[in-house]
């Protein structure tokens, strides 16, 4: 079904300065020109103060990497901030959108969560846009939100044939809110090529707010406006992770609607999906059991089944971080500070030509962590 063709490292954080000896959070995007791009988070540690992204090439199909000298600008409205996420689109050949979180670092001393509130620091969602094929970029700016708050970006956005994009993130609550936290999947659309986007579309929230659907992972699919989206799902009543779940929608015009949030048998938590040419539905997930795994899933019937025999795990990691929760009675608070230990995972996906795809993810040990890939070769699918 898969063949593991070869690895290597995107980012080499063992041979980093103190200062960006951690990097995680990649992302992947093929350009026209035959490159390759790898965006990432890169800081002293994950998601400190001093947190920013940054961006790596590939001229080779993802066999070697170099780091482009290109910074972005940590301040938003002169309020100091860190960056997260660094996903990419291209809308137009040589035009390249970039996507990063803000996070208000006016004080140094709060964490990203709030184990009181349960609240994340403020945010915002910020675009730049670059001419040459990611070697400039311009300054920033916001993206429209509405009312939601705690919100940050879930994966790469998607471009249908048309030129319509669609940028996927989340919203909970914010640091010093009391409230009681409402978790939902959303999508902001643009038909103007990222001039311009609609209010958000919700993709999924759990009606009694008894599920969480975290890290939503978009994929295209066929047809202009349609998408498969997976879910790392947690239960709260249950204070577990459940399965990876999945469901299939389409935006026409203003609306959004499509199947109803299912399970998969993936155990799992973030999962990236990505159609082939031929008809399959591809998943690369992280399990963060023991041993931890990134594996290769596939569906040959679009989501309805995922046969065990025939994934591949592409990597194992011992997890050496002092992790408190487990699989089952999870404390919720003490989940979020876990969240900030992971030495591995953070899956991406993109297909590569002549019936290849590649992999990306970050592993290390807790005070160093590279960027990895895989390029992996899908067999002929063979007739039922």
């Amino acid at each position: 079904m898969f063949t593991l063709e070869s690895q290597g490292l995107i980012f080499n954080a063992t041979q980093q300065p103190p200062e960006h000896r951690v990097a995680f959070f990649p992302s992947l995007c093929p350009l026209r020109s035959g490159a390759i791009l790898c965006g990432f988070q890169n800081g002293p540690a994950k998601h400190a103060p001093t947190s920013t992204i940054r961006l790596c090439r590939s001229w080779d199909g993802g066999r070697s990497w170099a780091l482009l000298p290109v910074r972005f600008e940590t301040q938003w409205r002169s309020v100091p901030g860190s960056l997260a996420v660094a996903e990419l689109v291209e809308v137009e050949p040589g035009r390249l959108l970039l996507l990063a979180t803000w996070f208000d670092r006016s004080d140094r001393a709060r964490p990203l969560f709030d184990p009181v509130t349960q609240g994340i620091l403020r945010s915002r969602q910020l675009l730049a846009v670059s001419a040459d094929d990611g070697q400039s970029w311009s300054g920033w700016r916001e993206l429209p939100t509405g009312d939601l708050r705690g919100c940050s970006l879930t994966g790469p956005p998607l471009r249908w044939n048309d030129g319509t994009l669609a940028v996927a993130l989340e919203s909970f609550k914010e640091f010093d809110d009391p409230r009681p936290g409402r978790h939902g999947a959303w999508i902001l659309v643009s038909r103007d090529g990222g001039e311009s986007f609609s209010p958000p579309m919700l993709v999924a929230q759990h009606p009694e707010n008894k599920v969480y659907y975290w890290d939503q992972r978009l994929c295209a699919g066929p047809g202009n406006g349609e998408f498969t989206a997976l879910f790392w799902t947690h239960d709260l009543a249950e204070r577990r992770d459940l399965n990876v779940h999945w469901r299939r929608a389409v935006v026409a015009g203003e609306t959004l609607a499509g199947t109803p949030v299912r399970a998969t048998p993936i155990p799992g938590q973030i999962a990236a999906p990505l159609h082939t040419d031929d008809g399959r539905l591809l998943a690369f997930v992280v399990d963060r059991g023991r041993p931890g795994t990134m594996t290769l899933w596939c569906s040959h019937d679009g989501g309805e089944t995922w046969p065990a025999s025939e994934r591949l795990v592409v990597y194992a990691h011992d997890e050496r971080a002092a992790i408190t929760q487990g699989r089952e009675q999870i404390d919720f608070a003490q989940y979020w500070e876990d969240m900030g230990k992971w030495s591995f995972g953070h899956p991406a996906i993109r297909a590569l030509a002549d019936g290849r795809v590649l992999l990306a993810w970050y592993a290390g040990t807790p005070d160093c962590m590279s960027l990895h890939w895989a390029r992996v070769r899908l067999d002929p699918r063979h007739a039922p």
